[in-house]
């Protein structure tokens, strides 16, 4: 099995170089870097300045590898928000999972920019969408990375990595892969 991590736009290769790194060490499998795709504009909802994230995943599904045992990830640097929620740092669909670094960056709240603290939360909430691909749900832990973020103060609680009670769920599912 293997977890392909695919830029949408550009995005920091130091980052995308530390996620590699970080998910290596959670999910203890393979992971490799691909081309970055292009953002798919039809996607932009301009009155809300903000990118409808289902069809940037619809995008990403239609790029990603079509092996069921193997997942993806993209990453973009774009507001996201799906139709009954304002904004969402992910989403996930099937094998594939995308995250938005725009509100895990400290700008976007006004404060000057810490590259540690977006590393952190970007892992974080890599760790949680692609849980979410190996069939994991939310987690009542605050501290697991799949606790549900409704705002950022919930993705600083959570540290980027599993609880052992969705550890031992994730061993279980990648088992009947």
């Amino acid at each position: 099995m293997t977890l392909h991590i695919i830029p949408i736009g550009p995005i920091d290769p130091d980052l995308l170089a530390a996620l590699q790194e970080g998910l290596q060490i959670v999910y203890n499998q393979t992971i490799t870097l691909r081309p970055s795709l292009p953002i798919p504009e039809s996607s932009l909802e301009k009155e809300r300045h903000q990118y409808h994230a289902e069809k940037v995943i619809r995008s990403l599904l239609a790029a990603a590898d079509p092996s069921a045992n193997n997942r993806s990830l993209g990453i973009i640097n774009r507001d996201l928000y799906v139709p009954r929620l304002n904004f969402i740092f992910g989403i996930a669909a099937r094998t594939v999972a995308l995250v938005s670094i725009a509100r895990l960056r400290q700008g976007f709240y006004g404060l000057p920019d810490d590259r540690s603290l977006l590393l952190r939360r970007t892992l974080a909430e890599a760790v949680h969408e692609l849980g979410h691909t190996f069939g994991l749900g939310h987690c009542t832990d605050h501290t697991c990375a799949m606790f549900f973020s409704n705002s950022i103060r919930d993705t600083d609680q959570k540290k980027p990595e599993l609880c052992p009670r969705c550890r031992r769920v994730l061993m279980k599912q990648k088992r009947t892969l």
